[in-house]
């Protein structure tokens, strides 16, 4: 049994015990990880995300009354929304990345009827794999059930980016969503994120596995570092006279490095040559070139280190360890950074024998043991069939 079908049948089966019945409705959405193409995303740039083979699942079906009645197996924790387009969120509460998206649902004209839902997941939390972009997601993939509407995937994308926005405070880029709307089995999501438009490029490849390690810190400055970093974007392009830094190449912000203050010549750097980064690693993708890929993923993590400075000393030791370890491909940190993931390629074969050494390695030095799991790229967003559910 997949790791999926088994989550889903628990959340199934505590769905029965709370509310006597059985669901009408099962929904469940991926978290991501990104290979390539960090910090990029809020620049106009392209990224690189697949979907994990981890996942929030939402069980739902009618009742009585103008709310949906909601219950966090996780939090062991219950409460009730409202389902117009007034709601608002709570202060740091768990309901407000549903609230939002259920509110923005309304504010389209869509009828929502009132609800009960159990909501489960096993999406790593604070290690950047967008556990709050995949409970977005099921969501809107949940209400798409409840009312018989087939939203248009980027419109559901952006419903939920905005509800994370709006309700949840987080000025994120449009990557998370996207992956968990869009992503598709045994491909990686190459998403140029101004026009919005993607590609699905192939990753059938088993004799190569991604494996994530989360380095069991999340650094205190995260929250305003990643404003910060958006703030200095926004200076560069300003500096460089465009609107964006995709419009930018690496040889004329090389001719202006003299006029610019330094630190936002490093952060333009990054972006300008991660772009170019992440559109050669999906070449090195579709043609097969792994060690290319590799070593791209290498200079990504050492560009987020030196000059978009985002990395933290637990990042860069388990990328040091990775890169001298037998079967590592490459790797990288993954997601926000100062703390988090990081993201490798493995050659499968060598798999069991490179998680024990990386995790040996990191843990003598920190004293730290790293969570880890393998994956293939996994299926997005989707409506669990009933009969599945209910086997």
């Amino acid at each position: 049994m997949s790791e999926l079908q088994s989550l889903v049948e628990e959340t199934v089966q505590v769905y029965r015990d709370r509310f006597g019945s059985e669901p009408e409705w099962v929904a469940a959405a991926p978290g991501r990880v990104n290979l390539i193409g960090e910090h990029i995303d809020y620049n106009d740039g392209f990224v690189m995300p697949m979907a994990i083979n981890r996942y929030v699942v939402i069980a739902g079906g009618h009742c009585e009354g103008a709310a949906a009645n909601l219950y966090s197996v996780n939090l062991d924790d219950a409460a009730a929304v409202p389902l117009d387009a007034t709601a608002r969120p709570r202060a740091m509460h768990w309901t407000n990345y549903l609230r939002g998206v259920i509110a923005l649902f309304a504010g389209k004209g869509y009828v929502v009827p009132g609800f009960n839902a159990v909501v489960q997941s096993n999406v790593p939390t604070g290690g950047g794999l967008s556990s709050s972009a995949a409970l977005e997601v099921a969501t809107a993939t949940l209400l798409e059930s409840a009312t018989g509407i087939t939203m248009d995937p980027v419109e559901k994308a952006l419903l939920c980016q905005q509800a994370e926005h709006e309700f949840a405070g987080v000025p994120c880029g449009i990557m998370d969503q996207f992956s968990s709307v869009l992503c598709e089995q045994n491909h990686v999501l190459l998403l140029d994120c101004r026009s919005r438009t993607f590609e699905q490029v192939p990753f059938m490849n088993e004799d190569v596995s991604v494996l994530i390690t989360n380095s069991g810190v999340k650094h205190e400055l995260s929250d305003g570092e990643y404003a910060l970093r958006r703030k200095q974007c926004e200076d560069a392009a300003l500096a460089l006279q465009t609107e964006s830094l995709r419009d930018v190449n690496l040889a004329d912000l090389l001719k202006q490095k003299d006029a610019m203050d330094q630190t936002i010549f490093q952060r333009a750097h990054h972006v300008i040559t991660e772009i170019a980064r992440t559109i050669a690693a999906s070449e090195a993708m579709k043609t097969g070139q792994w060690n290319r890929l590799g070593q791209l993923m290498y200079e990504s993590h050492e560009s987020l280190s030196t000059d978009f400075e985002v990395s933290c000393k637990e990042l860069d030791l388990l990328v040091k360890i990775a890169r001298k370890t037998e079967g590592v491909i490459g790797s990288r940190m993954t997601g926000g950074g100062f703390g988090g993931c990081t993201v490798t390629l493995v050659n499968s074969e060598h798999l069991d024998d490179a998680m024990a050494a990386i995790a040996a390695g990191y843990s003598a030095e920190t004293n730290i043991q790293p969570a880890m799991f393998a994956t293939h790229p996994s299926q997005g967003a989707h409506q669990v069939a009933m009969t599945a559910a209910a086997s």
